[in-house]
C-alpha cells in the first residue's frame, strides 16, 4: 500500500548545499519500514506493527521508549501505510487551541472521505483535561490516535485514554544496530572512517539513541574537516561528556534503584556496586541512595545480621561528613556488605502481617495482666494482677505466659530463617515454645531450661 512520503519533495542530493543544511538525522530518516533500524520485536514479519502496516489498519496506540529510537518515524510510516493524513502535535508546544484545530481539520477531512492519524509527541506532557479532550473523537473513530512518550504510560497517560490504545514498547538501539546506522551515515556523507576505539566511543556516547549517534558523528566530522579517519582524541573534543540516561523521578531512575535492591537481595556485591555507580553517574543524590541502602538493611538482612543496619547508618553519616566523591566509597562499602550478608526478610514479613492484622482488627483491650498499674487503687481493682516478672523465672523466661490479645494467642508472625544470627534466634524460639507447651499442659510454670541451651542465654 502506498505510503505518505515523509518529506514533501525528494531528498536533496548528497553533497549539495540543500543536503548539508538538513541535519544528518533527518536526512537518514527511514522512508520505508524495511529501512527502520532496530525494533525487530515489533517490525519483523508477523510482529504487531508489521501486521498493522501490511493490513493498512491502524489502531490507536501509545509508542513508549527512550529518545532517538524511532517513535516519530514509525508513526509517520504507519500513517503512510493507511493513506491517512498525518497531523502532528507536540505536547510541549501545544494547548487546547491546537487540539481543537486538529479536531476540526480531522472533521473536515472525514467529510471528504479521508482518514486522519493524529500524532501527539511527548503525550505525557499534556494534563488530564487535555488528554481527555481526545477521548470522544478516538471513540467515534474520527482519527487514529498515536501518542509517543518517554515516560511510563501507566503513570503518565490517563487510564481512559490508555484503555483505548495499544501500548508498544520500543527498545534502545543495540550496539550492532547503532553500528549499522553509523555505516549509513558514512555512506550518505562520504565522511571519514572511525578506528575501532573511536567507533566504540561513539556507540557508547549514543547510549542506545540513534539521533545522538548521528548528531555526534556529524559534529565530529564538522570539527575535523578533511580528516580521513577519526580517532578517540578527535571524537572527544567534538562530543563532550557522555551523559547516560538517568531521568530523576522517571522510569530509568526507579529501574536503577530496583536493580540495586535486587542485586543486594541476590547477594551479588559486584552488581550492587555497579548499579550504585550507575546511579551516581546519572546524577542521583547519594543521600537518596543511602536511604535506600538503610531500607535494604532492614528489609532484606534484618536480624540475620543486625550489624548491617549499623554499618549502613555509619556509611550514611560518613557521606554527610565527607560529601562527594570521597563519601561515595563508604556507601559502596555498605552496598557490598549488604550483598554478602546473610539474608532474612522475616521481620519485614512479620511487620507487614502485623500492620495488616491491626488495620483490620477492632480495638482489642490490653489483657489485664499486661496493663500498667501505677496507683494503689488500680492495683486493688486487679489491674496488672497475674503478671509474672520474667527475670525471676528460670532462665529469665516465664514459660506458659501470653502477651498477645486472646484472639491472637498462638499465632506466629515472626519466623526466623535458618541463616546468620537468625539461626540461633530460631533455636531459642523453638526451645521457648516447647517450654510453653509443657507449662500449659501441666498448669505449672516452666522449669529451668537445659544448661547451655539457647533459652538459658540472658
Amino acid at each position: 500500500m502506498a505510503q505518505e512520503p515523509l518529506f514533501d519533495d525528494a531528498p536533496p542530493a548528497p553533497g549539495s548545499s540543500a543536503a548539508t543544511a538538513v541535519p544528518l538525522a533527518e536526512r537518514l530518516r527511514p522512508r520505508t519500514l524495511d529501512e527502520v533500524v532496530g525494533q525487530r520485536h515489533l517490525l519483523a514479519p508477523g510482529k504487531p506493527l508489521r501486521v498493522a502496516f501490511d493490513a493498512g489498519r491502524l489502531p490507536s496506540m501509545i509508542l513508549w521508549g527512550p529518545p532517538g529510537v524511532g517513535k516519530t518515524t514509525l508513526a509517520r510510516l504507519l500513517a503512510g501505510a493507511t493513506g491517512a493524513h498525518f497531523i502532528v502535535l507536540s505536547a510541549v508546544l501545544s494547548g487546547v487551541k491546537e487540539i481543537r484545530e486538529a479536531v476540526e481539520q480531522a472533521q473536515a477531512l472525514a467529510r471528504q472521505g479521508r482518514a486522519t492519524v493524529l500524532f501527539v509527541d511527548e503525550v505525557h506532557r499534556f494534563n488530564k483535561s487535555q488528554q481527555d479532550a481526545f477521548l470522544p473523537h478516538v471513540e467515534a473513530g474520527l482519527f487514529s490516535f498515536i501518542g509517543a512518550t518517554t515516560e511510563n504510560p501507566s503513570f503518565e497517560v490517563n487510564a481512559a485514554l490508555l484503555s483505548r490504545a495499544a501500548v508498544f514498547v520500543l527498545e534502545p538501539l543495540a550496539e550492532g544496530e547503532l553500528g549499522e546506522l553509523l555505516e549509513r551515515a558514512r555512506a550518505v556523507t562520504a565522511g571519514p572512517a572511525l578506528d575501532d576505539a573511536a567507533r566504540a566511543q561513539l556507540v557508547a556516547f549514543a547510549d542506545g539513541d540513534g539521533r545522538r549517534l548521528l548528531n555526534g558523528y556529524e559534529g565530529a566530522v564538522a570539527a575535523n574537516p578533511g580528516a580521513a579517519e577519526l580517532g578517540p582524541v578527535q571524537l572527544e573534543a567534538a562530543l563532550g561528556k557522555l551523559v547516560r540516561r538517568g531521568d530523576k523521578g522517571g522510569d530509568v531512575f526507579y529501574d536503577l534503584i530496583s536493580a540495586l535492591h535486587k542485586s543486594v537481595r541476590g547477594s551479588d556485591p559486584d552488581a550492587a556496586m555497579y548499579w550504585l555507580a550507575r546511579m551516581f553517574d546519572a546524577g542521583m543524590d547519594p543521600r537518596y541512595a543511602a536511604r535506600r541502602l538503610v531500607r535494604m538493611a532492614s528489609e532484606d538482612i534484618g536480624l540475620a545480621d543486625p550489624r548491617a543496619l549499623a554499618l549502613t547508618l555509619d556509611a550514611a553519616a560518613a557521606f554527610e561528613r565527607l560529601g562527594s566523591p570521597e563519601g561515595e566509597l563508604a556507601l559502596a562499602q555498605a552496598a557490598a556488605y549488604l550483598a554478602v550478608a546473610p539474608k532474612s526478610n522475616a521481620v519485614y514479613k512479620a511487620w507487614g502481617a502485623l500492620r495488616e492484622q491491626v488495620g483490620r482488627d477492632g480495638t482489642h483491650p490490653v489483657p489485664v495482666h499486661l496493663r500498667n498499674a501505677p496507683t494503689s487503687l488500680m492495683k486493688s481493682l486487679g489491674v496488672g494482677a497475674g503478671y509474672r516478672y520474667a527475670h525471676d523465672e528460670a532462665g529469665g523466661y516465664a514459660a506458659g505466659e501470653t502477651y498477645l490479645p486472646p484472639h491472637l494467642v498462638g499465632r506466629r508472625f515472626y519466623e526466623p530463617v535458618p541463616r546468620g544470627l537468625e539461626l540461633r534466634i530460631g533455636e531459642k524460639l523453638t526451645e521457648q515454645r516447647q517450654r510453653d507447651a509443657e507449662a500449659r499442659a501441666t498448669g505449672e510454670p516452666g522449669g529451668k531450661p537445659p544448661a547451655g541451651s539457647p533459652g538459658s542465654d540472658t
